[in-house]
């Protein structure tokens, strides 16, 4: 089945209704060609408002911490950026609300299916890590990220590049000296 005809369905589906109604496009990208897929959690307001996925400045820090150009990024033959729902949760009472837990089992595994060439799956955030790494996964998202060399060759856990993660990073500057290297390299070989 082809990407288009998916994202066709995924937009005629009658629990994505309330989105298709305000005229919200579903917020992912997806190519035939991908070699590496992007699992995150959901887009933001501004995602959801431009209809791209990682406008905004986790999205800035996430090229910086793949040391990639916008054009590579938004290259779909590239990369493929598969949140864990593809539309906006949603304001909850500290943060955004979380994703709806029946998306990513619904419609992950058919847009997969259409891009055979992934080679390198980077789990961004405790949603995707739970999901993908199941009973692999450790008992904190920072002990699933600190074991990444775990999961290589072809995945990798991140922490969110939110801004508002600093707190975290600087209390674990392990993250910096040792996983972004190692992410870099990893990009660097799926997409030169």
């Amino acid at each position: 089945m082809s990407l288009k005809r998916i994202r066709r369905e995924l937009m005629a589906d009658p629990a994505n209704a309330w989105a298709t109604e305000q005229g919200f496009q579903p917020v992912y990208q997806a190519g035939p060609e991908a070699r590496i897929v992007i699992i995150g959690q959901a887009p933001g307001w501004r995602a959801q408002q431009s209809g791209v996925p990682f406008d905004d400045p986790s999205g800035v820090r996430l090229r910086e911490w793949l040391a990639v150009t916008d054009e590579q990024f938004y290259d779909p033959s590239l990369f493929a950026i598969l949140p864990m729902d593809f539309y906006y949760p949603g304001k909850g009472t500290s943060g955004d609300l979380p994703p709806r837990k029946d998306f990513a089992p619904r419609w992950h595994p058919r847009i997969l299916a259409g891009m055979p060439d992934i080679r390198l799956t980077l789990l961004v955030g405790a949603y995707a890590q739970k999901h993908y790494l199941k009973d692999r996964i450790k008992p904190s998202l920072t002990e699933t990220v600190r074991s990444y060399q775990d999961y290589l060759p072809g995945v990798l856990p991140l922490v969110h590049p939110s801004p508002l993660n600093f707190r975290w990073q600087n209390k674990n500057p392990w993250f910096t000296a040792e996983v972004i290297p190692v992410l870099r390299t990893e990009v660097a070989k799926h997409t030169s």
